[in-house]
């Protein structure tokens, strides 16, 4: 449910901050098929370009090392990387070119525990203007979204302001709390939530767990939903991990499977995906069909991101990156894996303009291998 957010007094924040600086090989599991994904605006009438069937992946540089638990990333239009701690509660910015790390501050009200902590974060769509840092958390009662203003110009450690819930009453649990949130093309905010392991509360459209929201920056149901008055965009999802856009701004998402497939869907607006009765293809036309899956040792996807005509899906268990070529909604080859076993786990993965992507680890997460070594962003080239 959405909060009273504080608006006038953010933006007489923002104004005050704004007037003193300047904005700135394949798998054999992975072939598939689904139905035509719903778009969040008409696509361009210019002709899509097919990807190769094969594509590469080359690790040009280790951009931070030393990070704890590392979950959501969000890249400064005046550069500069925000990345937020699961378990420490904190987010920090780091320097691209330098890999210094400068601690924002942390996130009050933030109770780590298991999956849960300080998950996803995503910068205003307005962020030039006001300022302000998205994030999805779990509190000790469910898990929010919050806004907060940051400030560079404080001391470290200081320069986060009281967070303002935006949306709140989504479901928390020991595990599936979801916690992926990014603002779309259309500027309104989507946030993929998980069933926190109670499977029943992904078919119901009235409860917020096991699904895709999409709301204005201000939490409210966002103009053009499915259901009425509701934030729910899609529903019968487990756990999604993962959001992204492609160069025709169709949405697809990534989920945890349970011990059969994971998923990667092209997402259509008011879907049912088939959590708890259908995990994998194959569900009746009740559901809507993955456009690929995997064996949970092999994926178990977290973040994903468009870049060069595919997605590229970053994978925990399956410790790889998985790149799936796009045709339309649907995959143009077998996936392909990249980086197997080289980095241990793999988190967020964040488009970086043109050929590039920034690609978190995430060792320290309680499941991970202390010997693959300290958590790291990378950055990398893609084909």
């Amino acid at each position: 449910m959405r909060s009273r957010p504080t608006a006038a007094a953010l933006a007489v924040a923002a104004l005050l901050l704004a007037a003193g600086c300047s904005g700135g090989s394949g798998s054999p599991d992975g072939t598939g098929t689904s139905a035509s994904a719903g778009r969040t605006h008409s696509p361009s009438p210019t002709a899509e370009r097919t990807p190769p069937a094969k594509g590469s992946v080359k690790v040009l540089r280790t951009v931070a090392e030393g990070l704890d638990s590392p979950w959501g990333l969000a890249p400064l239009p005046g550069g500069g990387l925000l990345v937020s701690s699961r378990d420490e509660g904190t987010i920090i910015r780091v320097d691209e070119k330098t890999g210094k790390k400068t601690t924002l501050g942390s996130v009050p009200g933030v109770a780590a525990e298991g999956e849960g902590g300080l998950l996803g974060i995503a910068l205003s769509p307005a962020y030039g203007s006001d300022h302000l840092v998205y994030a999805y958390f779990t509190t000790d009662s469910d898990n929010r979204v919050a806004r907060m203003l940051y400030d560079p110009k404080k001391p470290a450690g200081e320069q986060l302001g009281a967070p303002d819930t935006v949306f709140k009453g989504i479901p928390k649990g020991a595990i599936h709390n979801g916690g992926r949130i990014a603002f779309g093309p259309d500027k309104m905010l989507y946030a993929g939530t998980g069933e926190s392991g109670e499977r029943q509360p992904a078919q119901d459209r009235k409860s917020l767990g096991g699904k895709i929201l999409r709301m204005t920056p201000d939490g409210d149901p966002a103009p053009g939903n499915p259901f009425d008055d509701s934030v729910v965009y899609t529903y019968g999802h487990r756990n999604v991990q993962g959001l992204a856009w492609d160069g025709e701004q169709r949405l697809f998402a990534s989920e945890f499977g349970q011990d059969t497939w994971d998923e990667l869907n092209a997402i259509a607006p008011g879907a049912n995906y088939g959590w708890p009765d259908a995990e994998g293809r194959g569900g009746g036309p009740k559901y809507h069909d993955p456009l690929a899956q995997w064996h949970t040792d092999d994926a178990s996807p977290s973040g994903i991101a468009y870049a060069e005509g595919s997605i590229w899906m970053a994978g925990l268990r399956g410790e790889r990156l998985w790149r799936i070529p796009l045709a339309g909604t649907k995959a143009s080859a077998d996936p392909q894996p990249f980086l197997k076993g080289e980095y241990g786990r793999l988190r967020t993965v964040v488009a970086a303009g043109g050929d590039k992507l920034w690609l978190t680890t995430s060792n320290t997460d309680g499941r991970g291998d202390p010997e693959k070594g300290d958590d790291r962003i990378l950055e990398l080239r893609v084909r």
